[in-house]
């Protein structure tokens, strides 16, 4: 039979999990919101007249602009004016930015639609979803300890992105495919990690400020690992325009 003592205690877990779910929920809307506003921006950006403010077509084939480079180039200082305004607890700057963020990354994701048909584009992010759901939900409910795949993982991230430069002069499909595939390896292992991370910062939030922070920033993470295993899809259907 349950004493007082610990049906308190089991009405603090329930209000806990009741918290954690709620957390939860506002990092996936936050996250779901950013993708919805970059998808749709993304895909007017490819249109008339908004294509040609962006980018230089012709025939020697698709380039940006002045514009469209101020725009690739700018989400990368909003990633670091969000975590200020996060590091502050300024909520409303940070979500403002958040969505400005999202509109950027829009921009860069329209040549997408330039360079891939809508339907490889539609099957990418479906498949997309379907592995970044699955690997989440993974990071969320096991039981196992990721903290120690966040160095590795970052090394490897560096990897990456330092074999992709070399490529950039050597040119070599195969040296391409096989970095695409470790570049998968690693966004799927950083949304298991980033998901479990959100999850163990949430038990020392103790405050509604710092859990907003936290959904914010988590949902900023998230959705840099989502666009990144988009675009890795993306690349491996090869569905390009003729």
């Amino acid at each position: 039979m349950l004493d007082f003592n610990q049906i308190n205690t089991v009405g603090a877990i329930e209000k806990m999990g009741e918290g954690l779910r709620t957390y939860f929920a506002k990092v996936y809307n936050y996250m779901a919101g950013g993708l919805a506003v970059s998808g749709a921006v993304a895909y007017l950006t490819a249109r008339e007249p908004f294509v040609h403010w962006f980018y230089r077509i012709g025939p020697e084939g698709v380039s940006y602009s002045g514009l469209g480079w101020l725009a690739v180039l700018s989400p990368l200082v909003l990633i670091f004016m969000i975590s200020s305004s996060l590091g502050k607890l300024n909520i409303g700057r940070a979500q403002t930015l958040f969505w400005v963020f999202s509109a950027l990354m829009g921009v860069s994701l329209s040549n997408i639609f330039l360079f891939f048909t809508e339907a490889a584009v539609f099957q990418a992010f479906l498949v997309t979803a379907g592995m970044f759901a699955a690997i989440s939900l993974y990071g969320y409910t096991t039981q196992r300890s990721l903290a120690s795949w966040g160095a590795f993982l970052f090394m490897g991230l560096i990897g990456v992105i330092l074999a992709s430069l070399v490529n950039i002069f050597v040119g070599s499909g195969r040296l391409d495919f096989i970095i695409s595939v470790v570049a998968v390896v690693i966004f799927v292992g950083l949304t298991a990690y980033d998901t479990q991370r959100l999850k163990a910062m949430y038990d020392e939030a103790h405050d509604s400020d710092t859990q907003q922070a936290l959904a914010i920033s988590g949902a900023l993470s998230l959705y840099l690992n989502f666009i990144n295993l988009f675009q890795l899809m993306l690349s491996f259907l090869n569905d390009r325009r003729g």
